[in-house]
């Protein structure tokens, strides 16, 4: 249980809180420590960030968040989602999620700075932060759907479909559940078969060129989550979330 990382050439991370691998402060940490240091050793070629468990990842731990009583696991909450999202980008190498069941919340933070996705057919991509008092990682929703429909997405915070991403050229593969895994390494098996100093050049370069700094919009989104905090709204969202559950 936690996050676990296995090394190689085609190293991989993988995320296990059960039930729903509701991330709780620390362990984004540790997803961000675990990244980095795949990335930082020169026999990593490729990194697949996947998950044990019916779902790829179901946000922040709400639990965790309304058992403090004062904001100390917010603010570490969110330093440790900044951290984890800032480390899948800024690896050296590709990283490749593998994503089953649902992907919500911090989970899109993950995948949308992911350079490439493979998804199983049950896969669901959401953001439900607004339910939940939160306002982040719309930057990286951004990253996978159509502005309209990134914006639809956060008002209402219906998901879509590893079909409906396919669709959008967002993800690469979907795949039935038990091929998943095997078809992230297959794929991180090709990338990995190709010169490992052009693979880190072309990765340094495409981070060049990004039209936006994912690091800065993400700490500006969740500068709302703290207004959100502060007047009170936030934990009223979360306290419904949880009595609605």
């Amino acid at each position: 249980m936690g996050v676990q990382l296995e090394r190689g050439a085609v190293a991989e991370v993988v995320i296990d809180f059960p039930p729903v691998n509701a991330v709780p402060a620390a362990g984004w940490l540790a997803i961000a420590d675990l990244v980095t240091a795949a990335g930082a050793d020169p026999s990593t070629r490729v990194v697949v960030l996947a998950a044990e468990g019916r779902g790829f990842c179901a946000g922040v731990d709400i639990k965790e968040m309304q058992r403090a009583a004062d904001h100390e696991v917010l603010l570490a909450a969110n330093r440790g989602c900044a951290a984890a999202f800032a480390a899948v980008y800024d690896c050296p190498v590709p990283v490749i999620a593998a994503v089953q069941g649902f992907c919500l919340g911090g989970g899109i933070g993950l995948v949308g700075n992911a350079d490439l996705i493979v998804a199983a057919e049950d896969a669901t991509f959401g953001l439900p932060e607004v339910d939940r008092g939160a306002l982040g990682a719309a930057t990286h929703l951004a990253r996978l759907v159509p502005p309209q429909m990134m914006r639809t997405m956060v008002y209402t915070c219906h998901p879509v479909t590893a079909a409906d991403l396919h669709r959008f050229g967002t993800v690469h593969k979907v795949v039935p559940s038990p091929l998943l895994r095997d078809t992230a390494r297959a794929v991180a098996g090709e990338i990995a078969a190709k010169d490992p100093v052009v693979i880190r050049r072309a990765k340094e370069a495409l981070n060049g060129i990004d039209p936006v700094d994912v690091k800065r919009s993400y700490r500006f989104e969740q500068g709302f989550t703290f207004e959100l905090n502060l007047n009170g709204a936030g934990d009223r969202a979360r306290r419904k979330f949880l009595e609605d559950r």
